[in-house]
């Protein structure tokens, strides 16, 4: 038998990860800050890489190849922000490419098209001088002089037709002045709208920790309430104005100043949703009108908003569309070691499962230390699936909070059934009480709803497909109550239809649920508390299972109740 092929797909920006393909297909991935418990963790590339190769159990002389990929520079092999794995070795080849060429293989690599158009959008990419995808592009014309090296990507357009990755157009952005005199600062670069969203997150809240909940925020504000134009389209190119920065002049000093004018940071989260909506739409038209698509897929930070996605489908500015799920940084890996395999080896592109659960799975002696040091009152059962997912949906259609661990873990920001937090979506109290009580966050933060596909659109407007929860619908009227804790206040909900074949458990869950109280649908949401990256091994499942008021826990086999209170 053939030795397999390895390809290693490291990325060293802010939410590094590592990504294993073996023969073509992922075999196992990670985003550093699971390991790391540092949200957001980048830079060195050790730990990742080396979780990936002991969960293949292979080291780094049956690899291949290595593809790399950072932001502003290229990554040394014996060091990066500390000693690297490769320090010494003449094996494995690494080959570095730039940002926005790494986000577009990690969505043709996933994607179900062998054919398609692909848009990158995000806050900063590789400056212009680090750029490995310019052949045959046409430059800016505004991109020159001695800073020009410096530009940086801030939105990309290709073309994918199986094997070969084609730039059609790329633009560019000068890095933003820092004057200590603006209140709202636009990080890297000046005209992305990916910076747009983060200054102004950063505005509102007065970090730029979890900058998606600016869009679970604006359905609170007013539509109106700020009549500025944040972004202007000129030449096929789209600029961020000038004007819009001075009325915005209350920056929340911290939370409790945030909490102290809630409805004006609402209304102010509403209107840069809604720039953010109306720019993504105009620059798709305005690059699709050039290099018409039936196909597109789309990736970079910009791509989560679940919002501005579907409204790319509502208003049929593209007909199928196909979002990479870790479509921010942490999908750079993914994008480097596919770029390896098809690119770079010349192999054939090797069909995608759908999967993004790329971790590994813990064993029942890793599941039973993590339980050793148990309190006695806790109560521990080991249990054959089908009695467990019939105890597991008793206890959720009866009130009660579940965490559930299963299998590996999701690779991406969305819990989608293997690293979540459960429950009743009808249960009167139950998102508050998990927003105060459980994940200790904002009393906003919305939930999503978990849903078979076949009663989609029993439960939704439009029933569409949505397996990594970056799209939303619209909550029937007639399921408003029993869904009532993953409907958000303007009545939308960022579904997530589950896909049996790769989250078989999670959907005989489901099943289960649904028979015992007929609601189809499972709030969910990931198994963290604020300021955590999600839980990643049993023992992190543990503690917060402690330290929390969720009721039971589901560890693999195990399952774990509290006393009653």
């Amino acid at each position: 038998m053939a030795r397999p092929v390895y390809v290693l797909g490291t990325g060293l920006s802010h939410n590094g990860s590592a990504v294993l393909l073996r023969d073509g297909r992922v075999c196992v991935g990670i985003e550093k800050e699971r390991i790391t418990r540092r949200k957001h963790d980048g830079g060195n590339d050790s730990a990742a890489i080396a979780y990936c190769l002991e969960a293949e159990g292979i080291g780094l002389d049956d690899v291949a190849l290595v593809v790399q990929c950072a932001n502003f520079e290229v990554p040394d092999r014996d060091r990066y922000r500390g000693p690297r794995l490769f320090a010494g070795r003449a094996h494995p080849p690494i080959v570095s490419i730039s940002h926005h060429l790494a986000h577009a293989w990690s969505a043709a690599g996933t994607s179900p098209f062998d054919d398609c158009a692909i848009l990158i959008v995000d806050g900063c990419g590789s400056p212009l001088s680090q750029c490995t995808d310019l052949d045959g592009v046409a430059l800016p014309p505004d991109l020159a002089g001695p800073d020009a090296a410096m530009w940086c990507e801030k939105d990309s357009f290709y073309h994918f037709d199986g094997r070969q990755m084609t730039v059609l157009e790329k633009d560019f952005s000068p890095l933003a002045t820092a004057d200590p005199r603006d209140r709202i600062r636009l990080g890297t670069t000046r005209h992305s709208i990916g910076g747009f969203y983060a200054a102004v997150s950063n505005y509102v809240f007065g970090n730029l920790d979890d900058v998606g909940k600016l869009m679970g925020l604006a359905p609170y504000g007013r539509p109106g309430a700020l009549d500025q134009r944040a972004f202007d389209v000129r030449d096929g190119r789209l600029f961020v104005t000038d004007g819009w920065q001075t009325t915005l002049d209350r920056p929340a000093a911290d939370y409790a100043a945030f909490r102290a004018d809630f409805a004006y940071y609402a209304d102010v989260a509403r209107w840069a949703q809604g720039e953010v909506e109306r720019a993504v739409a105009a620059l798709f038209r305005a690059r699709l009108d050039l290099h018409p698509a039936d196909r597109v897929c789309y990736a970079g930070g910009v791509a989560l908003n679940a919002v501005a996605n579907a409204r790319l489908l509502d208003d049929e500015v593209v007909r199928d569309l196909y979002m990479e799920p870790a479509a921010g940084d942490n999908g750079l890996a993914l994008g480097c070691a596919y770029h390896g395999w098809i690119a770079v080896l010349g192999q054939d592109k090797v069909p995608h499962d759908g999967s993004t659960c790329f971790g590994r799975p813990y064993r029942a002696d890793e599941v039973a230390a993590a339980l050793a040091d148990a309190p006695a009152d806790w109560t521990i059962e080991r249990l054959d699936q089908p009695t467990l997912i019939d105890r597991a949906a008793a206890l959720l259609a009866q009130g009660k909070t579940l965490a559930w661990f299963r299998d590996g873990s999701e690779f991406g920001p969305r819990a989608l059934g293997r690293r979540s937090i459960l429950a009743h979506p009808g249960t009167p109290g139950i998102g508050d009480h998990i927003n105060a009580n459980i994940k200790f966050r904002e009393d906003f933060r919305p939930f999503a709803p978990a849903v078979l596909p076949e009663h989609a659109a029993t439960c939704f407007a439009t029933g569409r497909d949505s397996p990594y929860m970056i799209l939303i619908d619209r909550t029937r009227s007639e399921h408003a109550d029993a869904l009532a804790n993953v409907t958000h206040v303007d009545g939308t909900a960022r579904v997530q239809t589950v896909d049996r074949r790769w989250n078989p458990a999670f959907a005989a869950l489901l099943e289960a649920f649904h028979a015992a109280t007929g609601v189809p649908v499972l709030l969910n949401t990931s198994l963290n508390r604020r300021g955590q990256p999600m839980v990643e091994r049993p023992e992190e499942a543990v503690a917060l299972f402690a330290e929390t008021a969720l009721d039971a826990l589901v560890l693999q086999d195990v399952l774990v109740t509290k006393p009653a209170a």
